[in-house]
């Protein structure tokens, strides 16, 4: 029991103790401030004098830069300072109390609102009280995520600065009534964003005349300048690109025979096309100016496009049909010649051509197949050996054939631009009046048409490679004038960005 009645009174007392030092002149000072104060008027000492308004603000973090949305998300906290006439009072009679707390909501307090507000609630602030001393100097600071209208250009993207404007001011209040001066915004306590650096934040006072009244308008307006960090975009965009562009030149590269030289140009089209989509998503629809980076993704489009173009021409070219025609004179002179020695190719056997025209060894009249020849027909009378004589370019020429039926026929390829004789051994030449044996005008008769055969032969594979050399001197062009195109425009548009130095300089080091 005498435990239980120690506890009591300890209790007790605490709760005396309590009551005594609550604090009987803060809570006489709350009741005197508040005896006949109305928060709707204007705390000033003559209703013709002006209320002066201190505003800035700490710009904590930039949350959010929606640029599809235009929209830019910023946690602030507002700076309202100001003098209340009637919330004063002496020290001396309210011992202790140097300054007060009232809600918001109990005291006058300017209505600044943010004029471009894009939040549902248009006030995003947080009411907190307000802190006034005796003087009658009231501090009001609400915190709050402050959603903003941002005119987002996107011309330099992603080497682009934003310049986003936050414009505060009074809602009902002119400058008659409510002068507002701006304090400079604080941003010691800045919390860094991933995506954009902070460059500063500006702000300058402005005063405008609407129609409705003669009196101006002051507002307050500060400027988030931010740059945004590239890393991301060209480590998932810039690059890729421009290793997905090289891979067009390897176009020109690939074997005509392969049959994949225009799926390689289709594919690399196609992945430029995915990463355009990519870059549409998060970019306006405007018409205002075509962002930096879909410039680039454009002119890379156009220049696979006209890859895919050469290279069906030189398909055509690699692929022509002999009986299509012979190659016209100018194409010949161009692409044969001209080109041909700019860009230093040879035809394919030329210099073993040069060699020989060099050591001046006369060409013979069977070229294909080496057989045995004399100068003169041999003086054996057998019936089974055939003698042909043909006139070449090195003179007459004899061949044997065997013309037993176990031995077959010997096709030789015959290049001769001269007479041709058939003679048997032993045996006169055929008169010219073509009383000669039925069955050698046969046998000559079928030389005569295999001869033929092999020169059409000859003709069709010159005519061919001459367009198949002329693919190649196509190809080879192409990929020197595409690969300057390529590395001409990566540079003049990637570092037509005024920050573009800067910007690889920060984020790539």
């Amino acid at each position: 029991m005498g435990t239980r009645n120690f506890a009591l009174y300890i209790v007790a007392t605490a709760c005396l103790l309590n009551v005594s030092l609550q604090g009987e002149h803060q809570r006489r000072l709350y009741k005197d401030l508040m005896t006949n104060y109305n928060p709707l008027e204007r705390p000033v000492f003559n209703d013709s004098h002006s209320l002066t308004v201190h505003f800035s603000f700490s710009l904590m973090q930039i949350m959010d830069v929606d640029e599809k949305n235009q929209v830019l998300t910023t946690n602030i906290w507002l700076q309202l300072y100001w003098n209340d006439y009637y919330l004063r009072w002496n020290t001396s009679e309210y011992p202790g109390v140097a300054n007060v707390r009232f809600p918001d909501s109990q005291i006058w307090k300017p209505d600044i609102l943010l004029y471009n507000s894009a939040d549902e609630r248009f006030d995003a602030t947080f009411h907190t009280n307000v802190l006034v001393n005796s003087s009658g100097y009231c501090q009001y600071l609400p915190p709050g995520i402050f959603k903003s209208t941002c005119y987002i250009d996107v011309r330099w993207f992603p080497f682009d600065v934003q310049r986003c404007d936050l414009k505060f001011g009074s809602w009902t209040y002119g400058g008659w009534s409510l002068d507002l001066q701006m304090v400079a915004a604080d941003i010691t306590g800045y919390i860094p964003n991933g995506e954009w650096d902070l460059v500063e934040v500006p702000g300058r006072r402005n005063e405008r005349f609407y129609d409705c009244c003669k009196e101006p308008y002051p507002d307050v307006t500060f400027t988030v300048v931010m740059r945004r960090r590239t890393l991301y975009y060209g480590l998932n965009l810039l690059i890729p690109c421009v290793l997905i562009s090289t891979l067009a030149l390897l176009v020109f590269l690939l074997p005509a025979d392969s049959g994949e030289k225009i799926s390689l140009g289709i594919t690399v089209l196609l992945s430029l096309t995915v990463f355009m989509l990519l870059v549409a998503e998060i970019m306006p629809a405007t018409s205002d100016s075509v962002p930096l980076i879909a410039q680039y993704f454009a002119t890379t489009m156009v220049i696979v496009g006209l890859s895919v173009i050469a290279t069906v021409l030189v398909l055509q070219y690699h692929h022509h049909d002999p009986d299509g025609g012979k190659m016209p004179k100018w194409t010949r002179i161009i692409l044969l010649n001209w080109c041909a020695w700019f860009l230093r190719m040879k035809r394919p056997g030329e210099e073993r051509v040069q060699l020989a025209c060099h050591n001046k060894q006369p060409r013979g009249s069977l070229s294909s197949v080496e057989l045995n020849a004399s100068t003169a027909p041999p003086q054996s009378t057998n019936g089974n050996m055939l003698y042909i004589g043909f006139r070449g370019m090195g003179g007459m020429e004899s061949v044997h054939y065997a013309t037993t039926p176990d031995s077959g026929v010997i096709c030789s390829r015959l290049v001769a631009t001269g007479e041709e004789e058939m003679l048997l051994p032993g045996a006169p030449a055929p008169p010219a009046g073509g009383g000669g044996d039925p069955e050698l005008a046969k046998i000559l008769e079928e030389v005569r048409y295999i001869a033929k055969r092999f020169h059409d032969q000859d003709r069709d594979e010159s005519v061919c490679n001459e367009w198949k050399f002329a693919a190649s001197v196509i190809d080879r062009l192409c990929l020197m004038a595409f690969s300057l195109f390529t590395i001409l425009c990566t540079i003049g548009i990637l570092m037509s960005a005024p920050n573009f130095v800067e910007a690889i300089s920060k984020d790539f080091t």
